[in-house]
């Protein structure tokens, strides 16, 4: 990818993926096997990894569509006003009959730490079929956003067709697969948190230096670039015949960390589609995913972009998050 400052045309970004209804509750630490525990507070947040990427996306400047599904029920109208009133197009978001819409059952611990159970719901009904249907959108994108929240073959479809019109894919691989087939390992850009890296590769982590040789395993078997997300330990990044980098992280007071993934890889979407090269682009993802951490629940805690900016200024460059960054695949001048 061309490392010129961002372009001043608004990138256009579709998501095919998941749209929830996020069961949030508050605890003071999360409950071991076979423990009940009192919550402190009940939240319903809209949420799910798609329309949280989307909403990300949005927030930080870019035009942004949506394909998925809900369901017929009381949640649905709710999913698609958020996603609307957060400046989404939702023309591709389908309604399901006779389905419920997709929900995620989330604990949310004092520490910020999280565990979340998803029901897939009308998510699950995402098919080949809607990524058609869908073309002309993403014919249109320069980027697209890919999560496992939907079928498989749903995936797999949606990153074959973007290819073909030569639009850039990122996947962000959530939740970890058993196996992630060889078609979407060999992507343009794929966004791992630590533990999905670990799942994929089969290498060991825990360690920054774990992730970097996992970044460097995803480009070695064709990844374009492979950014594994590390929380407070900032990020690993590597390019196709590259070496491996350390971001490191943005200090802030973390809250809740449900949704910091999904404003990372919105915000790395962002970044690459302006034409921001690697290290520019994880740094400004780095920061979007260190602001959401900052604030409760999903779509609400995705940055604006000025807060977004603001945190990159406060903070110097380490050099060890600079490297030369080489051209990218699927990048749509």
């Amino acid at each position: 990818m061309a490392a010129d400052r961002p372009s001043r045309r608004a990138p256009r970004i579709v998501v095919v993926g998941s749209i929830n209804m996020d069961l949030v509750a508050r605890v003071a630490r999360l409950p071991r096997p076979g423990e009940t525990l009192h919550g402190r507070s009940f939240d319903t947040v809209p949420g799910g990894k798609g329309a949280n990427q989307a909403v990300a996306a949005a927030r930080l400047g870019a035009r942004v569509g949506m394909a998925g599904r809900v369901g017929d029920d009381a949640f649905a109208a709710r999913l698609t006003g958020s996603l609307r009133a957060n400046g989404v197009d939702i023309r591709r978001v389908l309604p399901t009959r006779r389905c419920s819409s997709g929900v995620a059952t989330i604990g949310v611990e004092d520490s910020g730490e999280n565990a979340i159970v998803i029901v897939a719901g009308a998510n699950g009904r995402v098919s080949p079929a809607d990524v058609s249907r869908a073309e002309s959108s993403i014919a249109a994108a320069d980027t697209m956003l890919l999560q496992l929240e939907i079928p498989m073959a749903t995936v797999v479809a949606a990153a074959g067709l973007a290819r073909r019109h030569g639009v850039r894919v990122i996947l962000n691989p959530a939740p970890a697969p058993p196996a992630l087939p060889r078609r979407l390992l060999a992507t343009d850009v794929i966004c791992p948190n630590e533990t999905e890296a670990r799942a994929i590769t089969g290498l060991p982590g825990g360690s920054v230096r774990a992730a970097l040789a996992q970044a460097e395993w995803l480009t070695d078997r064709g990844t374009g670039l492979a950014v594994v997300t590390l929380g407070a330990k900032g990020a690993a990044w590597c390019e196709h015949g590259g070496r491996p980098v350390h971001v490191p992280p943005f200090r802030v007071k973390a809250i809740d960390t449900t949704a910091a993934g999904d404003a990372f890889a919105g915000a790395l979407a962002v970044a690459l589609s302006e034409g921001r090269d690697a290290a520019e682009a994880v740094r400004f993802a780095c920061a979007a995913g260190a602001l959401a951490t900052t604030r409760p629940g999903a779509q609400p805690a995705m940055p604006a972009r000025a807060d977004v900016e603001a945190l990159l200024r406060s903070a110097p460059i380490a050099k060890a998050g600079r490297h030369p960054s080489r051209p990218m695949k699927g990048h749509k001048p």
